[in-house]
């Protein structure tokens, strides 16, 4: 049976251009009909493109991509895949950002798989430090800002004088909760809050 070579290309948003994308594949060269593109984050593999390229493949064939990210974000989810496209469904794949993710082998030579598999482990393990360093990062500069007395999320509403003689009120059961908020025009759960002293 004839291998087929086919292309994969996703755009995280509606917006993005896939044309770089498709103008890399089709000089590759892939057929346009063979190409598949999804419109969809990459933050998972329930693509509907993804998913009926990878029925199409058959053992043999060459699947390719522009960048390894086109694959995804998360780089468990990526080597999942690449292991189930290149042992399971016995495909090749090339990445046409990076020579070195290609596992076509020539004649017996299995080092094509052998590199890439190992190139695709270090990135693994690159992207995954850079990520929990940002993280962390992150927080670190959120402890500094608290440090310095700056305020995260929404500034709380002021209470107004009215408020202490409502809850006086409240509290003697003269007026309802509700009664209370909407005098204030606040919803009864800010209302509750403050009486709560929260």
């Amino acid at each position: 049976m004839e291998k087929k070579t086919y292309g994969y290309v996703r755009v995280s948003t509606k917006e993005q251009n896939e044309d770089r994308q498709l103008i890399a594949l089709q000089e590759f060269p892939v057929l346009e009909k063979c190409i598949y593109m999804d419109k969809l984050s990459g933050k998972d593999f329930n693509r509907p493109q993804y998913q009926k390229l990878l029925k199409k493949m058959r053992p043999g064939d060459l699947l390719v991509v522009k960048s390894i990210d086109r694959l995804g974000r998360n780089y468990e989810e990526i080597l999942l895949q690449w292991r189930m496209i290149t042992k399971e469904k016995q495909v090749d794949v090339v990445v046409l950002d990076m020579p070195l993710l290609d596992t076509r082998k020539s004649g017996n030579d299995l080092t094509g798989t052998f590199v890439a598999d190992l190139v695709l482990q270090i990135l693994s393990y690159v992207a995954q430090t850079e990520r929990e360093n940002i993280h962390q990062r992150q927080m670190e500069g959120i402890a500094a800002a608290r440090l310095r007395g700056v305020q995260f999320g929404r500034p709380r509403k002021p209470v107004p004088e009215l408020f202490w003689q409502l809850k006086e009120e409240w509290k003697d059961k003269k007026i309802t909760s509700r009664e209370a908020a909407r005098q204030l025009s606040i919803s009864q759960d800010t209302f509750l809050r403050w009486a709560h002293g929260k």
